[in-house]
């Protein structure tokens, strides 16, 4: 199937109120325009060196997401443009983000990456180091970082019950946090989770942002 035809079926099984970030990394800037065409705006990379060549060579309206580990000194390459950061995992990159945003005369949203999958592999706070993250306030002390929201990755595996259960932690995570320390605070609203093979799971336990690849790409 082409591209546009794996939109238009994606479209229609998610609701209009969830947002699509195609995932396009390592594919090329004729694919992502393809997408681009259809009327696909957000666009998800993992790579700072990848988004930092793809992004001047393609059209000014596209929001660019990081969903990837973000490394510290990588920061500044992607300060001036990027949309949302998916991976606010420590409180030295909160520090990074916000001095290279105020560099940039920019706010820039992050979301919170929360690590609740059974796997050692994948990045992102506990529960509790969130917990502890939050608590300390260092984030209060940050006018250039917007926190909207959290982000967490399901285990890979075929186990849909443990993969709804993970997702409906990270949504109780997100509402516990919201009741806490935003309440007050409409920017913190963004639940990240879900990708291509579990995604429908992911909405039905909240998901306001999915982040899919292969259904619109195809196999790398």
């Amino acid at each position: 199937m082409s591209i546009k035809a794996n939109i238009d079926k994606l479209r229609q099984s998610v609701p209009p109120q969830v947002k699509i970030v195609a995932v396009s990394k390592f594919h090329s800037g004729n694919e992502i325009g393809e997408a681009y065409n259809e009327g696909q705006l957000l666009f998800g990379e993992s790579r700072v060196q990848e988004l930092t060549e793809k992004q001047p060579a393609l059209p000014a309206d596209i929001e660019w997401h990081f969903v990837g580990s973000l490394q510290r000194n990588k920061v500044k390459f992607i300060a001036p443009f990027v949309h949302l950061i998916h991976s606010l995992d420590s409180e030295r990159l909160l520090r990074e983000i916000e001095k290279q945003a105020a560099a940039n005369h920019r706010k820039i949203a992050c979301l919170l990456q929360l690590h609740v999958a059974d796997e050692e592999t994948k990045s992102g706070f506990s529960p509790d180091e969130c917990r502890r993250f939050l608590a300390a306030g260092t984030w209060r002390e940050c006018p250039h970082v917007q926190i909207a929201g959290v982000m967490g990755m399901a285990t890979y595996t075929d186990d849909m019950k443990q993969v709804r259960a993970e997702f409906r932690q990270i949504k109780s995570l997100f509402d516990e946090f919201k009741q806490q320390y935003f309440a007050h605070d409409d920017n913190f609203r963004e639940i990240s989770m879900g990708m291509s093979g579990d995604y429908p799971i992911a909405i039905e336990e909240g998901a306001t942002i999915i982040r899919v690849g292969t259904l619109i790409f195809g196999e790398r």
